[in-house]
């Protein structure tokens, strides 16, 4: 058992994609890219597509209210991710983001069902800008969205998973 435990950790171990200390890093400089891009506003919308991606969004948002005056209002996102087509809910009225720089945040850009259907959510309402942003973009998108911020590109194979885990002590990011 010990043996197989060990082989199990050492497979997982071999690809992991980001440390803890990587992610903090992308971390920070996500946030200061989003602050660079919405310096004129005074506050902006945070985001983050359940549960990962709002997660990811929580910390963005820490980092934001240390290195900014913006205020900002963090909203969760609920977007089907089997069938994106579903109605996404949020967690703040329409009325909350309408005419405001929202930035859309989750951990890893797959496909792009999840990103462009949220992104057609706050499309609803007249918004003033909006962004996007991923911890990791895998390059297999099969709709016609990008990442405006993100952590890492990475080209997979659609056999491969990533695994995005935020923890209270370690955060990881691992090519499954």
């Amino acid at each position: 058992m010990s043996f197989t435990l060990n082989k199990c950790i050492m497979t997982i171990t071999e690809h992991k994609i980001l440390s803890h200390e990587e992610i903090e890093h992308k971390i920070r400089r996500i946030a200061y890219q989003i602050y660079e891009t919405f310096v004129d506003e005074e506050e902006i919308v945070i985001a983050g597509i359940v549960a990962t991606g709002l997660t990811f969004a929580e910390k963005i948002s820490t980092v934001l209210k240390e290195i900014s005056d913006l205020n900002i209002i963090l909203c969760e996102v609920t977007v089907d991710k089997v069938t994106p087509t579903n109605p996404v809910k949020t967690s703040l009225p329409e009325s909350a983001y309408e005419n405001k720089a929202i930035v859309l945040i989750d951990d890893v850009l797959n496909s792009g069902a999840t990103l462009i259907y949220g992104v057609k959510h706050f499309l609803n309402v007249p918004v003033k800008k909006l962004k996007t942003a991923v911890l990791v973009d895998r390059n297999h998108k099969r709709y016609p969205i990008k990442a405006d911020f993100k952590g890492i590109s990475l080209s997979t194979s659609l056999q491969e998973h990533v695994s995005v885990e935020f923890g209270e002590d370690e955060n990881t990011a691992f090519l499954l």
